[in-house]
């Protein structure tokens, strides 16, 4: 390379990486931590209700992504969506809204991933976490694992495009050991075991409808993840609208599948209520114990580790080059912009996301989940839906190599969803919510002014 010259990012990933990348992030630590989770919010296997709710949201969403992501095949995502189909006026606060929420929801997402590992580690190792929360040694355990993953990624795309494909094997692998268990000995009277009262609707089922809901979109979230590293996919026209269907699809029916495996070996009365039943945190590993000794369940619980750490990996490339393509552009802090000098690549927000992450793993799991899914709906996936409906009017000539297929109507069920999702938060999330945008106004008030000075 010439010496002067700034290293340019290279179009690496074809098809099979890009769904690998968005299927280890969705097959994370997801299905194998929320279980308990989901099953509670509704007291019963009528829980796995949210989890429709949430598939039939990120079919639509996907969608939206996939029409937006083939039109703008550069890096950022969002950023670039919300700032395209704005337009000058409101295209710049919006975007730099979306930025300001991604440095805590983006964290909080990897942070997740975090706990799982730790979760699971403690069916291996007793005394990672205590209550939900990590110990001591637990929170030595994030902070080496989270500096390793950022060091992991300090590299070439070319490199990590190989180490996606191999962590996507371990984890179908991983899947794959719970459904071959489960599928065999699923017992349906076990499965649909329903409490007394199950479908008294009421605001009360609404309320734990919306909460079994949120914990499966969190369960989904990574389908669009390709769509961050547009700058890094090959024919991405067609490339990204695939790997996001494909994923999508995929994980549908694989969620599906595992968790019916588990919930009809195990009656969901021995881990619900979560809060009263500590295998709760590891239940594939109590499941697999149950079936075929602890033997193959300390095995399996290394392959679930294996996925945890694939989804966290996937989660901070996505997310590190999102500041850097907003720097770019100047609608971000200049430092995001610089490229590591010799492999090509956007250090300083690999770094600084990467720290945020091992940081937000001392949250509690379901706080970290519910903030990060209530942050995300307004700006980011119902900001994303206005930009496509905008776009679609004023640039109607703009080459869309995909298009939201029967539009508008999934639009306006993927909408109604997530005002559903967002309107049964608690009080102190929609709290938080509000006291995040707020700051991120004031923070965007101050940079502008700055800027023009």
């Amino acid at each position: 390379m010439e010496s002067g010259t700034q290293p340019r990012m290279e179009r690496r990933l074809g098809l099979l990486p890009a769904t690998a990348l968005n299927m280890a992030n969705m097959l994370g630590a997801g299905p194998f931590i929320t279980l308990s989770t989901l099953m509670s919010a509704l007291g019963g296997p009528q829980s796995m209700l949210g989890w429709l709710v949430a598939l039939l949201v990120a079919v639509c969403d996907g969608m939206v992504w996939a029409e937006l992501g083939a039109a703008f095949p550069g890096s950022g995502g969002t950023y670039r969506y919300l700032r395209e189909g704005f337009g000058a006026r409101w295209g710049p606060f919006l975007s730099f809204l979306f930025l300001a929420q991604l440095l805590v929801s983006g964290p909080l997402e990897i942070a997740t991933g975090y706990i799982g590992f730790a979760r699971y580690l403690d069916y291996l190792w007793p005394g990672v976490v205590q209550g939900g929360d990590l110990t001591l040694r637990g929170g030595l355990v994030v902070v080496l694992l989270g500096l390793g993953n950022i060091a992991l990624l300090y590299r070439r795309i070319g490199g990590i495009s190989r180490m996606m494909v191999a962590l996507w094997i371990g984890v179908m692998l991983t899947v794959a050991a719970v459904i071959v268990t489960g599928v065999p000995r699923f017992n349906p009277a076990v499965a649909f075991d329903l409490p007394p009262g199950a479908w008294n609707f009421g605001w009360g089922f609404a309320l734990g409808l919306g909460a079994a809901a949120r914990t499966g979109v969190y369960d989904y979230l990574g389908y669009y993840d390709i769509c961050y590293l547009g700058d890094e996919v090959r024919n991405p026209g067609k490339t990204i609208p695939r790997s996001i269907l494909i994923s999508v699809v995929s994980v549908a029916v694989i969620y599906m599948a595992i968790n019916l495996s588990i919930v009809g070996v195990i009656p969901w009365r021995e881990f619900v209520p979560e809060s009263g039943h500590p295998e709760a945190m590891f239940i594939a590993s109590a499941f697999m114990e149950r079936v075929h000794g602890p033997g193959l369940a300390r095995a399996f619980t290394v392959m679930v580790l294996w996925t945890c750490v694939g989804s966290v990996v996937a989660l901070l490339l996505g997310y590190s080059r999102i500041p850097y393509a907003a720097a770019v552009e100047g609608g971000f802090f200049r430092v995001f912009a610089r490229l590591h000098p010799t492999q090509g690549f956007p250090h300083v927000g690999l770094v600084l996301i990467g720290l945020l992450a091992v940081a937000g793993a001392f949250l509690p799991l379901g706080v970290a989940i519910d903030a990060l899914i209530a942050l995300r709906i307004l700006v980011q996936f119902l900001g994303q839906t206005v930009a496509l409906v905008l776009l679609r009017r004023r640039r109607p000539d703009l080459e869309r190599p995909y298009r939201v297929w029967l539009y508008p109507l999934p639009l306006l069920v993927g909408s109604a969803g997530w005002l559903f999702v967002f309107g049964t938060a608690g009080k102190a999330v929609l709290t938080g919510v509000a006291l995040s945008f707020a700051a991120g106004a004031a923070l965007y008030a101050a940079w502008s002014a700055t800027r023009k000075a």
